[in-house]
């Protein structure tokens, strides 16, 4: 039995330390708002779970995992706060910061919002990850300053940190009505597919 109980063991952390150092596993980690949360729709219909979708039958020799690290209502500081953990926990190949949107909704700072960013691209990358900046834009009604303040926000630091960015992730998306849901905000079933495209703009080139 003891010898049953050692081979067993034997053979588990081989099959953990193939499974760690597999070039063809690789995992992808949103960590994002409600845009990424699925909100107001089916968590399948959402453009993580399409990406997921997509990933299988695109790159079926790479087993892609896919990390939903997003809630609805977060900001940079609360995602700075959970990222040291998630970072952690899921040792993340690729990471996609789609955050921000709701720190312009809320009228938050711009130099908070521009710190945060920064510092949640530098824990991730300093982890080996590669990393992906998914830009927002915030009704007119803030101000022209403020509201350019904040576009200008997240190509600063892909900028500074030579990242792949997505300029606005609801590019073709948000101003056409039929394509969001009632408050304004939010994509349809509809729009989702095309946020998937927005993502793999960048997304695709980052897998190669």
């Amino acid at each position: 039995i003891i010898f049953r109980n050692l081979l067993l063991l034997l053979l588990y952390c081989t099959a953990s330390f193939s499974y760690a150092d597999d070039k063809n596993v690789k995992s992808i980690m949103v960590v994002g708002d409600s845009i990424s949360a699925a909100y107001g729709i089916e968590k399948d219909d959402g453009w993580v779970a399409l990406l997921d979708q997509h990933l299988k039958e695109s790159y079926p020799q790479t087993n892609h995992i896919i990390i939903n690290a997003s809630i609805s209502g977060e900001t940079t500081g609360g995602g700075l706060a959970r990222l040291p953990k998630l970072l952690e926990q899921h040792k993340p190949t690729i990471v996609i910061l789609e955050l921000g949107g709701n720190d312009g909704l809320r009228g938050f700072t711009i130099s908070n919002l521009r710190s945060n960013l920064n510092k949640m691209t530098e824990l991730a990358l300093a982890t080996n990850a590669k990393v992906i900046i998914a830009g927002m834009r915030i009704p007119p009604n803030y101000g022209t300053r403020y509201t350019n303040l904040f576009y200008d926000s997240f190509k600063l630091t892909a900028e500074k940190y030579q990242l792949p960015l997505i300029p606005f992730l609801l590019e073709g998306i948000a101003t056409k009505p039929e394509l969001m849901q009632r408050d304004g905000i939010h994509p349809t079933a509809e729009g989702q597919p095309l946020i998937l495209q927005n993502i793999l703009s960048q997304l695709s080139q980052v897998l190669k």
